[in-house]
């Protein structure tokens, strides 16, 4: 009776093991976000999307809108092409814009969507053409220390 304890203990243990290895998982593969909700697709081209990964959050005022759905290099007008899949719930009108922007000073990227004045609103397939591209931090830097080069070479000269 005891030994038999001892077993149902350990299996229990060692699922619970399982489940947090899993879940563990997807969370590093971002793959805890999957929802099952309805979607439609809008696409955008971008000249530079930094890190963004696929299944990267969509945000508006903060809140999670939708996911990016597929990344594509467009080889004829060297961009990147965007799909994203905003939840059917949220409506967004035809002349929005989209940001890539950082979660922090080095976090995770994602897509910001800053709604717009029309009265249409965007329907599956629609191509949003008001784009940012992605900050890069080492192209921040490299202009920080090119303009500090500049300034101090000025000042020896005088």
């Amino acid at each position: 009776m005891h030994r038999k304890t001892i077993d149902i203990w350990v299996g229990l243990f060692v699922l619970l093991g399982l489940a947090s290895l899993l879940f563990l998982a997807l969370k590093a593969g971002n793959m805890s976000a999957v929802s099952f909700t309805k979607t439609y697709s809008v696409s955008a081209r971008f000249d530079n999307i930094g890190g963004l990964k696929q299944q990267a959050p969509v945000k508006s005022a903060g809140v999670v809108v939708g996911r990016v759905g597929n990344i594509s290099f467009d080889d004829k007008n060297f961009q990147a092409s965007v799909r994203l899949d905003l939840e059917e719930r949220y409506k967004f009108p035809k002349d929005s814009s989209l940001k890539i922007l950082t979660s922090g000073l080095l976090g995770e990227q994602y897509v910001g969507i800053e709604p717009g004045g029309d009265t249409q609103n965007l329907v599956d397939g629609d191509r949003i053409t008001q784009t940012q591209s992605a900050t890069v931090l080492e192209d921040l830097i490299n202009r920080f220390i090119y303009s500090k080069a500049a300034e101090g070479g000025k000042d020896s000269s005088q």
